[in-house]
């Protein structure tokens, strides 16, 4: 089976936003940005596609003020009389539609490019009609742009932080709801990945992985060198996270680097790719904190991928079934907090533990959900809530629902104050 490509899943009210900021009659300068592979190009385009006097530029690495001029040549040829300099140019291209994707690379090449923008805006823009879009996939570089200490601080009238899709999102790719939750393993909620999968997932995993030129070897890499420029480092890091070491201690350890590793974690939260969980009952300094890998493909990859590289250059690596399904215990996890979050009214939720004690899902709110999440089959439920409430109430801790998930139960006992989730209630949920 092929997908369709269903990039604007979830993304209506971003599209219908652009729209409303580029039929506006005054200067806009929009600002999206968000982790490579999310679709920001897409979105763009799609809002900008019936728009004549538009230009879209790719940033590179070098020389782009040259290339912007030619890439506005082939659309305006009048263009190509005009200085070829950057506020000269601007002042040409007034009342256009201009997109300047990846621009990050843009300030790499000239540190001061911020500052011209800036005068650009002020100077040439602010009382036209020109819609200026940046788009960056560099969170770091682009949280930086917009910060009170940039240049073009107050100028923007828009941002867009884009974001993965939701798990129930996956039910717009028509997948049986046990492949749905296979493919958000690997994918998570990023287009780029979900376009690229077949089905069954299993058969498109192992002949991918097979091709010299898969996608899925250097992904990792393309996506760390675009925010870092020694990324060993950060590799080893996710690595060990990947394996349980979740503790800065632990992780110090296994990375054995000189010095102090924080910054190293703080730059990999800012980028989203980790964060610094903590017991839902305590506050964010809590000392009880350990490091999460937040994203499902950078998961499934140090899982899968980095330890199996030289087998996998051999062409000798395959998934093995019941790996992925070990590994899908963490997915399904995330799967059912969406799940209560959809269905109730939360305000927080997570894990809870102290010690050896572990909840899978704690939530506050409107009411108090405590619940256990056992990718398995023939769960005994009543077994597991007893489990549940005892830890409870070895941590002092009353709540007004449990819920506990699971493949399936061993059998449907009703019980006061607890519901019991499988995948026929999932999938449900999912399709509903």
């Amino acid at each position: 089976m092929i997908f369709v490509n269903m990039i604007f899943i979830d993304r209506e009210r971003e599209l219908e936003s652009l729209r409303q900021r580029l039929n506006s009659p005054n200067f806009e300068l929009i600002i999206i940005y968000g982790r490579r592979r999310i679709g920001k190009t897409t979105l763009i385009l799609k809002a900008t596609e019936n728009t004549e006097n538009s230009i879209y530029y790719l940033a590179t690495e070098g020389n782009n003020l040259q290339k912007f001029k030619e890439i506005s040549r082939k659309k305006f040829p009048e263009i190509e009389y005009i200085k070829e300099d950057w506020e000269a140019l601007f002042n040409f291209l007034k009342d256009k539609v201009i997109i300047i994707d990846e621009f990050p690379y843009m300030i790499e090449e000239d540190k001061t490019i911020i500052s011209t923008f800036q005068r650009i805006v002020d100077n040439i823009l602010k009382n036209s009609k020109t819609k200026l879009v940046l788009l960056g996939s560099s969170i770091s570089i682009m949280e930086n742009a917009l910060s009170y200490k940039s240049p073009l601080y107050g100028r923007r009238t828009a941002s867009m932080k884009i974001k993965e899709l939701k798990f129930k999102d996956l039910k717009y790719y028509n997948l049986s709801i046990e492949e749905a939750i296979k493919i958000y393993g690997f994918a998570g909620g990023v287009p780029f990945y979900l376009n690229k999968v077949r089905t069954p997932f299993y058969n498109w995993i192992n002949e991918e992985l097979k091709k010299p030129d898969s996608f899925i070897k250097d992904e990792i890499d393309f996506l760390l060198r675009y925010e870092f420029k020694d990324i060993s480092t950060y590799k080893e890091i996710l690595f060990a996270i990947s394996l349980g070491k979740n503790t800065l201690g632990e992780i110090k350890d296994f990375v054995k680097v000189k010095g102090d590793i924080s910054s190293y974690l703080k730059k990999l939260e800012r980028i989203e790719l980790i964060s610094r969980e903590v017991p839902v009952t305590e506050g964010i300094r809590s000392k009880r904190g350990r490091y999460i890998i937040v994203d499902n493909f950078t998961n499934f990859w140090f899982r899968f991928i980095y330890p199996n590289l030289s087998l996998i250059e051999e062409g000798k690596y395959e998934i093995d079934e019941k790996e992925y399904n070990e590994y899908l215990g963490l997915v399904f996890e995330k799967i059912c907090r969406e799940y209560i979050k959809d269905k109730y009214n939360v305000k927080k939720i997570g894990k809870q533990w102290w010690k050896d004690i572990e909840i899978d899902i704690l939530a506050l709110g409107d009411m108090k959900i405590a619940g256990e999440c056992k990718w398995s089959e023939n769960v005994n439920p009543v077994k597991i809530l007893s489990n549940l409430e005892e830890k409870l109430k070895k941590l002092d801790i009353s709540v007004d629902k449990y819920i506990i998930f699971a493949r399936s139960f061993s059998n449907n006992e009703k019980i006061d104050k607890a519901e019991f989730i499988d995948i026929k209630n999932i999938r449900k949920w999912f399709f509903s």
